[in-house]
């Protein structure tokens, strides 16, 4: 199985050199809803394991953006952030899962949220708080 680069890896690595922190994230979040995208379509077709693999990918985008978080500087912000891709990471780990699809499209709905008001606040300035 070869899973391609997402869009958002692709983007990060032809800009690495003039990419802001706040793009980072953006192209993150990015990331893990397109996987998230890719592992609804392999599950369709009935190709498990790629739909798994690419669920740990999200996976892994999930809990760096956790990890990037500033929980000194972010506040409640920062709280409820780590909280959402805490929850995000452990929905889409969870074993016997009675109906995939609804766990991912719930997971592409609160990732979606995040994305939509990490975009809201591109022109307030520079993040430095949250991730």
């Amino acid at each position: 199985m070869s899973i391609a680069a997402t869009q958002a890896a692709a983007h990060l690595q032809q800009q690495a050199d003039s990419i802001s922190p706040y793009e980072v994230i953006a192209l993150l979040l990015d990331g893990a809803l397109e996987r998230l995208q890719q592992a609804k379509t392999s599950f369709c077709a009935g190709n498990l394991h790629e739909a798994q693999e690419l669920v740990n990918r999200t996976i892994a985008i999930v809990n760096g953006l956790r990890a990037s978080l500033d929980m000194e500087k972010g506040g409640e912000v920062a709280v409820n952030l780590n909280a959402v891709y805490e929850y995000v990471a452990a929905r889409l780990q969870e074993d016997n899962v009675d109906d995939p699809m609804a766990v991912l499209d719930e997971a592409s709905r609160l990732l979606a949220e995040v994305k939509q008001g990490w975009d809201g606040i591109a022109d307030t300035g520079p993040v430095r708080a949250v991730g």
